[in-house]
């Protein structure tokens, strides 16, 4: 199919200690699910080329259970701190802190990034469940995560 490329999903890729941050921080985040940012490239096309950067841990507005936002202080320092390193933001983590790692409808509602990847960490059982999805018009599709040993 012709321009098929050009909507495949990322495999999202993160380092050992960036996969190790996010799961600490979405812990450290409890009872209250815990949010944070992601930061890489994307292609000529704005779309994340699924190398994660830099992740930048925040504070979930809400402080719910529930639901996230992402503090805008911290919005806007990741921001800035992407922008120094050439890089952009490219997507959004929080935790479930009692469902599985799949985007609530809440969640589907709230992607306004189509470009962005969409990390659900899920810590229903004991050991952490991550996934990540691309959300575009209410249509969720999940993305290969690959977390490499550095």
């Amino acid at each position: 199919m012709e321009g098929a490329e050009s909507f495949a999903a990322p495999v999202l890729a993160l380092s050992g200690d960036q996969y190790r941050a996010i799961v600490a921080h979405c812990y450290d985040g409890l009872p209250d699910e815990a949010c944070g940012l992601l930061a890489g490239r994307v292609d000529a096309g704005g779309e994340p080329t699924g190398q994660v950067t830099t992740v930048y841990p925040c504070t979930n507005a809400d402080a719910s259970a529930r639901t996230y936002t992402v503090d805008s202080r911290d919005l806007i320092r990741a921001m800035r701190d992407a922008e120094t390193r050439h890089d952009e933001l490219v997507g959004v983590w929080h935790s479930h802190t009692h469902s599985d790692a799949y985007p609530s409808d809440t969640d589907v509602r709230q992607a306004m990034e189509p470009h962005w990847l969409y990390v659900v960490v899920s810590l229903r059982h004991a050991e952490p469940v991550l996934r990540t999805f691309r959300i575009r018009d209410g249509s969720v599709t999940e993305c290969e995560v690959v977390v490499t040993d550095s």
